[in-house]
């Protein structure tokens, strides 16, 4: 039998690692929020809310199950090439052409194919706030094409004109996400019109929307209304949040068609499986679900407020289906003390280390059960209350 562990350690496989790109040897892989599961596991519990993803606190749409349900028998083939019945549908919803849809495996996808396509590694750069979601620095990294990031203003409002001053001939691409994640800030489109139209004509702007759906009225906050007038914008979506559709993977690019054909034409065949397109078609077609998600936030994201507000701790307005926090002043425990206390009560949210802001916390709406379960917890652990 092979003994794979002590193969991987052998002088022959160190040698072999080192021929693997550099950018491949000092990758650091993404790191997801915790399971429900493992958390069940760790501390022995029953059950345990997670509050952690920013997922769909009612699920996925009951239209959406019946379709995957009744699609599960065609898993054996392999969906339509393209998928250009999904891209019909979400141009039908947005009022634009199919050419301008990329659908992808999840957002994800959208914002790895563009690095690729446009930035020229080693040569090339991209601007982003710091921080900013990873995928934006982890695939460019991957690709050789390095980061030009500032800092958010203290309040996370966006610095525009000093993002814009790090603008060369050189930049492919910038990336702003409206609302930001991890704050839920977010700014009218007409900033982000005046961001544009500050940068040299050759960078593509991808303004990444996954969480406009809550942020009201839409119009205001999306670019997709200016998007005709600015050929090198990009404006990304994506099912996993207002849709329910996470665990499925499925996201999507609205861009140019110039841009839209270059990306379907080196992106993987099939990369939006069956289940996934059907799921999305269902989706797009359940109004009442849509509205019912977008009301169950803003008003679960009010109870939040309100109540964290009053346990003293720091609440940044939000209009996500988030909310970023810090603790009380003169609170004895550190976020990171908070956050592992409210994983032994079965309370799974999120720390933020990652985004270099150790003491704060994010706490993703839920129902209005799971957060007062949340509320209830937070104030037991910052009162020592048993």
């Amino acid at each position: 039998m092979t003994q794979t562990s002590s193969a991987s350690s052998s002088p022959e496989s160190a040698c072999l690692q080192q021929t693997l790109r550099p950018q491949v040897q000092a990758f650091s892989a993404y790191v997801p929020g915790l399971s429900i599961a493992e958390i069940m596991e760790r501390h022995g519990l029953a059950q345990v809310i997670k509050l952690a993803s920013n997922e769909n606190p009612l699920g996925a749409s009951p239209v959406v199950m019946r379709r995957v349900r009744e699609s599960a028998g065609s898993a054996f083939r392999y969906p339509q090439a393209g998928t250009p019945r999904l891209r019909k549908a979400i141009a039908a919803k947005l009022g634009v052409t199919p050419e301008m849809i990329v659908p992808g495996n999840g957002s994800d996808e959208i914002i790895d194919l563009l690095i690729r396509v446009r930035a020229r590694p080693e040569s090339e750069h991209f601007l982003a706030f710091s921080p900013c979601f990873s995928i934006y620095t982890l695939q460019s990294a991957l690709q050789g094409v390095a980061a030009r990031q500032v800092p958010l203003n203290p309040d996370f409002s966006f610095p525009f004109e000093q993002l814009a001053s790090l603008a060369t001939p050189q930049t492919a691409l910038a990336f702003v996400t409206n609302p930001d994640n991890p704050s839920g800030h977010a700014v009218p489109a007409q900033a982000i019109c005046q961001f544009v139209e500050s940068l040299p004509h050759s960078c593509i702007v991808v303004v990444d929307e996954a969480y406009v759906d809550f942020a009201l009225p839409v119009e205001t906050y999306s670019m997709l209304p200016h998007l005709q007038k600015y050929p090198n914008v990009v404006v990304l979506r994506t099912f996993s949040k207002c849709y329910g559709l996470a665990g499925l993977r499925l996201g999507y690019g609205v861009m140019h068609p110039w841009l839209a054909d270059a990306l379907m034409r080196v992106r993987l065949p099939f990369s939006v499986n069956l289940l996934a397109e059907e799921a999305g078609l269902a989706a797009l077609e359940d109004d009442v679900f849509y509205a019912e998600t977008v009301r169950v936030v803003a008003e679960g994201r009010e109870q939040l407020t309100a109540g964290l507000t009053a346990l003293g701790c720091n609440v940044q307005p939000s209009l996500a289906n988030f909310l970023l926090f810090r603790l009380p002043a003169g609170c004895a425990l550190t976020a990171r003390q908070v956050f592992e206390a409210l994983l032994a009560r079965g309370v799974i949210i999120r720390p933020l280390e990652s985004y270099n802001l150790p003491d704060a916390l994010r706490v993703s709406v839920g129902t209005a059960e799971e957060n007062a379960v949340f509320l209830d917890a937070l104030e037991a652990v910052l009162g020592n209350r048993s």
